[in-house]
């Protein structure tokens, strides 16, 4: 097995909402994903973000795990609501401070902070004047954006606009499972267009602003069909379409993909010019995401008619999602393939198991995990040799955290949380991801 190319960036990744906690703290403002917890029933054992990791307060304690395991640089988002609690106006000072000492710190360890300007928590603010569905959302976040550019862009060279825009809008909007909550197909293609015209007006913001790199986060998976049948195979062809394509096609190409207007309806019209040149403002990469594939066949339901097949044993996560590794390197080669060799960055990758209680030397011990790990990094380790010009990979996640409507009942985390003391524990897969950064990846053939 060869090692991975010279200035390979390695990293681990988390996310606001799901580990900082305290999040009205400072004078900070609610987000959706705040109000949608406190729906009845919309997460498990109705759990909240409230303390999460309680990384707000103990985010100095982290940087020193971090620089512990050797991490290179690090993938996290800001609370939008956290800097701007109305979403925009006045700034809240001890919010954007909070970045601003989390990435000296990060700096001063020699960690190379990759920020995220939204994981999903909209400000609830926003919310209640429509959200994404609002046009006034792209100036909106185009304000926010310019805010963070001018504090953080003198010392974070590396941004993102947006992380998995699909399931904010798949999820937030249509199935309602994640916030705000809501299910409206009509609303589907309003909300795909304003958030792919944030993002280009986020990527103006920044060249007007700042120097460095910026790209998106989007989240891929392989469609393959359940069986041959013809409508199995055309329920895999539109969840393609609809998961993979509907934002990362536009942005890259300036049209929406072939299909996805039989899937989101009329409102799926053509862009403007002046909309065609603010969403493919050129970008300098592309976050890929990725989990699993997945197998799909012929649904009942709208707007994709498609379903998902449960896939169980020792072939899946704690998720249920299947650990194919192969899919990974598919995904980047077919990324290269379709759009040319733009720089790609693996920006989050991992697995959930139920991860036992710490060892007597204070060791978690995760052999599915480092196996995990270990087949994956190798597959985009192939996908490389076969021409991806990936720049550098980032497990998720660092730490156990919230798992969205999944609350505190799935463990991504490299580093164990005991979510009642707060007590940090190594897993052995952290040990396992040390040595491979340490190498190169040269211990993978170990």
């Amino acid at each position: 097995m060869g090692r991975f190319p010279d200035g390979f960036l390695w990293g681990a990744a988390t996310s606001a909402y799901q580990i900082e906690g305290s999040p009205l703290a400072d004078g900070a403002g609610p987000s959706n994903w705040h109000r949608f917890c406190r729906l009845k029933g919309a997460i498990m054992n109705g759990d909240t973000g409230d303390v999460a990791c309680d990384h707000y307060r103990r985010f100095r304690e982290d940087v020193a795990l971090m620089r512990a395991l050797g991490l290179p640089s690090y993938r996290f988002s800001i609370a939008w609501s956290r800097v701007l609690p109305d979403g925009r106006g006045q700034p809240n000072t001890k919010g954007l401070d909070f970045y601003a000492r989390l990435v000296d710190l990060l700096l001063e360890a020699g960690i190379q902070p990759l920020v995220t300007l939204h994981h999903w928590d909209l400000p609830a603010a926003l919310d209640d004047r429509g959200g994404w569905t609002n046009r006034d959302s792209v100036e909106w976040f185009a304000d926010y954006a310019h805010l963070m550019f001018e504090r953080l862009a003198d010392r974070v060279t590396l941004w993102a606009t947006l992380n998995e825009p699909v399931l904010m809008s798949d999820a937030g909007y249509v199935k309602g499972v994640h916030a705000p909550g809501r299910r409206s197909v009509s609303e589907a293609a309003a909300v795909a267009r304003h958030l792919l015209l944030a993002h280009g007006a986020a990527v103006e913001a920044f060249r007007g602003t700042a120097k460095g790199a910026i790209g998106i986060v989007v989240n891929l998976e392989p469609r393959e069909p359940a069986t041959g049948a013809a409508m199995d195979v055309e329920a895999s062809r539109r969840a393609d379409v609809y998961y993979n394509r509907q934002y990362l096609h536009p942005i890259l190409t300036g049209d929406w993909p072939a299909g996805l207007a039989e899937i989101l309806g009329p409102e799926c019209r053509d862009f403007t010019a002046t909309e065609r040149e603010r969403v493919t403002r050129p970008i300098d990469w592309v976050g890929v995401n990725y989990y699993s594939r997945r197998i799909t066949r012929h649904g009942a339901d709208p707007p994709l008619f498609a379903d998902d097949v449960p896939i169980g044993g020792d072939r899946a996560t704690d998720f249920g999602w299947e650990i194919y590794p192969e899919g990974l390197t598919r995904i980047l080669t077919e990324v290269t393939e379709r759009y040319g060799k733009i720089p790609l960055y693996v920006t989050e990758n991992g697995a959930a198991f139920n991860d036992p209680e710490p060892e007597l030397d204070g060791v978690v011990e995760d052999p599915r995990r480092v196996a995990y790990l270990r087949d994956h990094l190798a597959a985009t380790l192939t996908a490389i040799e076969r021409g991806a010009d990936v720049r550098g990979y980032f497990a998720w996640s660092l730490l156990d955290n919230f798992e969205w409507q999944a609350g505190y009942s799935k463990r991504f985390g490299l580093i164990r949380v005991d979510f009642d003391s707060q007590r940090r524990t190594l897993k052995r897969s952290a040990e396992f991801y040390r040595e491979v950064m340490a190498s190169h990846g040269a211990a993978l053939a170990v």
